[in-house]
């Protein structure tokens, strides 16, 4: 008779649980406490993928991109899938896409490092990636481990660096694109050809204790750009940069950005908004709890000429600086191009924005620049306990301001 029901189960328990232990026995000790921290962090019902038994070498200098696809077929196929990059090693990788939809929640586990490819020509399909996630709901990224771009190469042709070459695109090293119930967690990265990571188009999302470095001199290498993304919690996160610590872009609503470090880089941006003629809509966002130390910019709005939408209902709370230039300043004629930028009437309204607790001092001696529109002023500006002091000794600070209704003012220096 055929065995009941009830029993296939519990059968089934017992052998997975016996091929467990002997895999465990067979399996390098080094590994094997890879395993193990995983199993515990994450329990026994989650299948784990090493990519070091789909090929992968791991000695950063075979290409292991294929090694990472199959791995990541199988996990992402599979129940609670987790795609394993060891420890102690590293895995060279040309531009990849991990695609979804995932059969159920899927972690990636990067104990180890992740390299880009030094060879330019390996991205010459796509010039503007290197590590995609997409399409992927409840996907965790943790592990300690490092996603390292190996920028230097692409700084070195920038035209930001050597003026007499033009302008081109870069990858970014981590992309995240509609990506749902998205958690990151205890990583680093670092060196991207360009920037760092992007959010695209994600709803949910939350990142805490990741650490991310590039060199003060390092041309467009954002930190965390995030950009049509809704509901995104930032905490506890360091960056250092050649470019903005965060840019948060069009389409961005509800976002958190808790207790961070920012720089060397150009501090916090809203924007840019509005190039091209674009519409641009932000709102609902707060920064509470940051510590800014010698960037290009602090707090910053900005936009373009020529655009048009609206970025409000936006709180920057309890940030201390530490000889920043520009500390606050709204640039509604921000222009990042060769050529001088045209005046246009229309522009991005910015309009209910909150300046609350901020203390620190100032490299430049215009440390609140309030530079908007004439068609377009920005509107319910409020400051309440705001005091920028210059780090030179021999300076005061002075704020100003065009085209802007403050509509609070309270223990503010410099004043409008």
């Amino acid at each position: 008779m055929a065995l009941q029901l009830r029993y296939v189960f519990p059968l089934l328990m017992i052998v997975a649980l016996s091929c467990t232990s002997c895999y465990g026995r067979n399996i390098p000790k080094h590994r094997r406490h890879d395993v193990q921290n995983i199993r515990r962090a994450l329990g026994s019902v989650q299948q784990i993928f090493n990519v070091d038994d789909y090929g992968a070498k791991g000695d950063g200098n075979t290409d292991d991109t294929l090694a990472f696809q199959k791995t990541w077929e199988q996990a992402c196929s599979s129940s609670g899938g987790v795609l394993m990059v060891p420890s102690n090693k590293n895995y060279l990788l040309k531009q990849i896409t991990f695609s979804g939809p995932c059969n159920s929640d899927t972690t990636v586990q990067i104990s180890g490092t992740i390299l880009a490819s030094k060879d330019r020509s390996d991205f010459e399909k796509d010039k503007r990636h290197w590590l995609i996630f997409k399409k992927i709901d409840n996907l965790s990224f943790e592990g300690g481990g490092v996603i390292d771009g190996n920028g230097e190469i692409w700084w070195e042709n920038s035209c930001k660096i050597n003026k007499k070459l033009p302008c081109k695109h870069a990858p970014t090293a981590l992309t995240l694109e509609e990506c749902d119930n998205l958690a990151m967690s205890n990583l680093n990265i670092q060196n991207a050809q360009q920037m760092h990571v992007s959010f695209q188009t994600c709803h949910y999302v939350r990142v805490t204790g990741v650490n991310v470095t590039s060199p003060g001199h390092s041309p467009n290498t954002d930190g965390i750009h995030i950009t049509s993304t809704n509901n995104i919690q930032v905490s506890n996160t360091n960056i250092a940069t050649g470019d903005d610590c965060f840019s948060i872009e069009s389409g961005s609503k509800t976002v958190r950005v808790t207790n961070v470090t920012c720089g060397p880089g150009h501090g916090i941006s809203i924007g840019s908004l509005g190039d091209n003629g674009s519409e641009a809509h932000v709102s609902d966002i707060i920064v509470n709890g940051a510590t800014l130390s010698g960037t290009t910019n602090g707090l910053r709005i900005k936009t373009w000429q020529g655009g048009s939408g609206v970025a409000s209902n936006i709180k920057f709370q309890n940030i201390v600086l530490d000889n920043v230039d520009n500390p606050i300043i709204i640039d509604q004629e921000y222009c990042d191009q060769k050529k001088p930028c045209k005046k246009q009437v229309s522009a991005v309204q910015v309009k209910d924005v909150l300046y609350q607790n901020i203390r620190g001092t100032s490299s430049s001696e215009k440390a609140v620049v309030f530079d908007c529109s004439e068609d377009y002023p920005c509107e319910d500006i409020t400051m309440e306990n705001v005091k920028i002091e210059s780090s030179k000794s021999d300076e005061t600070t002075k704020a100003k301001c065009s085209n802007v209704q403050i509509a609070k003012a309270e223990d503010v220096s410099p004043q409008c």
